[in-house]
C-alpha cells in the first residue's frame, strides 16, 4: 500500500463528504457530482483491496493488526456504495447529508487503515 494513494483517498473523501454535507444543509438533493464522488471513493477502495492483497507477496509487510485493517476495508466499500444506492432511491437533502457523512466516516477509516499498515508496531 502506498502511502500517497491513501492521501489521494482521504482527500476525495473528505471533499466529497464536505460537498455533499454542504449541498444538503442548502437543501439540495444528490447530484451528479456528489455521487461521482461516492463512485470514486468506492472505486479507489477496490483498488486498494487488490493492492493490500499484493503488497505482502511483495515484501511490503503491515506493522499493525492485518485482521483490523480488512474489517475496516471492507466496511469501507460497503460504506459508499450503501449511501449512494440509498441517495439514488430517495433522492432528498437527507440522502444527500447521510452520502457525505458517510464518507466523513470512510476517510476516518482510511487515516486509522494508513495507521496500522504504517505507523503502528505489531
Amino acid at each position: 500500500m502506498i502511502d500517497w494513494f491513501t492521501a489521494l483517498q482521504i482527500g476525495v473523501a473528505v471533499t466529497g463528504g464536505l460537498l455533499a454535507v454542504a449541498l444538503g444543509a442548502i437543501g439540495r438533493r444528490p447530484s451528479d457530482l456528489t455521487m461521482a464522488f461516492a463512485g470514486v471513493v468506492a472505486l479507489l477502495l477496490i483498488v486498494q483491496l487488490a493492492v493490500t492483497i499484493a503488497s505482502p507477496l511483495m515484501g511490503n509487510e503491515p506493522t499493525g493488526s492485518l485482521f483490523e485493517f480488512y474489517i475496516y476495508l471492507i466496511s469501507a466499500i460497503f460504506i459508499p456504495i450503501a449511501t449512494g444506492f440509498w441517495a439514488l432511491i430517495d433522492r432528498s437533502r437527507w440522502s444527500t447529508i447521510i452520502l457525505g457523512v458517510g464518507q466523513l466516516a470512510v476517510a476516518i477509516m482510511l487515516y486509522r487503515m494508513g495507521q496500522i499498515w504504517f505507523i503502528q508496531v505489531a
